[in-house]
């Protein structure tokens, strides 16, 4: 199935993704904090985007940010990903995204 947005509505992206992976990828939604598979993982590897598996962010480029999310300091390629503009909530954010699909991945922060 190719998953790129042009070929997959919303009833297709929930028939082939979980509820919570359906709200946090196509609906910039969260996980709660330090429940997810992967924030505390450190198995070598690549880390894929759930929606299209895009390659995202190498094992090695991972690290503790105390946050309770999976944090990266660099992704897998200078084009895997790419940064938005986020004004919710009264805050002004960079919403991190795939670069192949538009799944919402988090956000960078400052410190």
């Amino acid at each position: 199935m190719n998953r790129s947005p042009e070929n997959m509505s919303d009833d297709k992206w929930r028939e082939v993704l979980t509820e919570l992976q359906y709200q946090v990828t196509r609906c910039g939604g969260t996980e709660p904090p330090f429940t997810g598979l992967y924030w505390n993982t450190k198995d070598p590897g690549i880390y894929r985007c759930v929606c299209c598996d895009a390659p995202l962010f190498r094992s090695d480029a991972k690290y503790d940010s105390g946050t309770g999310w999976p944090s990266f300091w660099e992704p897998y390629a200078e084009d895997a990903v790419k940064y938005a503009e986020d004004l919710s909530y009264g805050m002004r954010r960079i919403e991190v995204l795939c670069a192949s699909c538009d799944a919402h991945l988090g956000h960078v922060f400052p410190d």
